[in-house]
């Protein structure tokens, strides 16, 4: 079981030891070590005072407790990719590689050599299996806590193996049950931020990660005439209106060229997106189907979205071409896509072109 610190998995283990399971419960020591809460109120993960959280309940429900270090597998499948990412103007998701590659990843590693027959989590998901032998995703009974988003790129190996005891519940339930067996952090507050940026700044955690936010330079309307400058263009993402010169008109960054160091802007009717395509697709619900297949489905581009409907269009190789019967506000390249067909997680992957307002595809 991963114990986080939180209330879900800590609900989630109690539930596994209630159905009379053999519970291990295993800490993720990721080298984050923010203590309590962020700015604003909002909660990291991963941090001390979330190990000794995750202690406290392990002891309160009688299983056994290790804390496994995973602070080289973190730097090498979240914290690096996710600076890289960021340097070459993208936006990714941090969420669905630490999902993918560490607790999905480096605790299944650890489950078998435990001789363990799955590895549990606090997830709000739900993983069956089809009587043809594919592991399916599908939608949590709470859909305003559904987290099939972020779980998107777990292989076939690892939804077999993948156990989530919440995905059947409500995230009121799970506190009221918290609250009714006495847990420690029946009350705690949930995680918000990404556990290493627990403050919201990104751009001052990539300047820390990279030593540099490039090349500083202008920040540009719709029309090109210069607003202000900016310290680097690194960090900027397609939407974003903190850190832009003050003005009598709401403006979006709607792009960044690294080259010269110029961060674009305009007005939000510049950001809303109708077409989309996604490359490295993981197909979940079935394999990948040919090219020129097209899928009635629901899209996510954020995991806060409600799913919108689109038309998915297979191209082939892991690649896929979205059309959104809504435009969709500023998606971004490098951000993760996924498509629902009904309850189940058809397919899921990262944004590398997209078509707003102005009519071509934005690499």
């Amino acid at each position: 079981m991963a114990l986080s610190g939180g209330v879900d998995s800590a609900v989630a283990a109690a539930s596994l030891v209630d159905q009379g399971h053999e519970v291990v419960a295993a800490h993720l020591r990721t080298g984050v070590e923010a203590e309590g809460v962020a700015a604003g109120g909002h909660r990291s993960c991963c941090g001390a005072d979330d190990a000794r959280d995750a202690r406290e309940v392990a002891g309160a429900l009688g299983i056994p407790f290790y804390v496994v270090d995973v602070r080289e597998a973190f730097a090498r499948e979240v914290l690096r990719p996710a600076a890289s990412s960021y340097a070459s103007g993208r936006t990714p998701n941090p969420c669905v590689a630490c999902n993918r590659g560490v607790k999905l990843g480096r605790l299944l590693d650890l489950a078998r050599g435990l001789g363990a027959t799955a590895v549990a989590t606090g997830h709000y998901a739900r993983a069956r299996r089809h009587a043809s032998g594919r592991q399916r995703l599908l939608r949590a009974r709470d859909r305003r806590k559904d987290q099939g988003y972020v779980l998107h790129a777990l292989s076939q190996e690892q939804l077999a193996a993948a156990c989530f005891p919440l995905g059947d519940r409500t995230k009121d339930e799970v506190r009221a049950e918290a609250a009714r067996r006495g847990l420690p952090v029946a009350q705690k507050p949930d995680s918000q931020e990404l556990c290493f940026v627990p403050d919201g700044n990104m751009r001052r955690w990539l300047e820390g990660a990279l030593g540099s936010l490039g090349r500083p330079g202008p920040v540009v309307d719709e029309h090109g005439i210069e607003l202000g400058t900016h310290a680097g263009a690194i960090g900027f993402t397609r939407g974003q209106r903190r850190g832009l010169p003050a003005g009598r008109r709401a403006l979006h960054v709607t792009g960044t060229d690294l080259s010269t160091g110029t961060v674009h802007v305009g007005p939000r009717p510049m950001l809303e997106d109708r077409v989309l395509e996604v490359a490295g697709l993981n197909w979940v619900d079935e394999p990948e189907p040919p090219p020129g297949t097209v899928h009635s489905v629901e899209v996510q581009v954020r995991h806060a979205q409600a799913p919108q409907a689109a038309r998915l269009t297979v191209l082939g190789e892991g690649r896929a071409r979205v059309a959104l019967e809504q435009p969709v506000f500023a998606a971004a390249c490098g951000q993760a896509l996924v498509a629902w067909r009904g309850e189940a997680l058809l397919c899921g992957g990262p944004i590398e072109r997209v078509r707003g307002a102005g009519g071509g595809l934005e690499a």
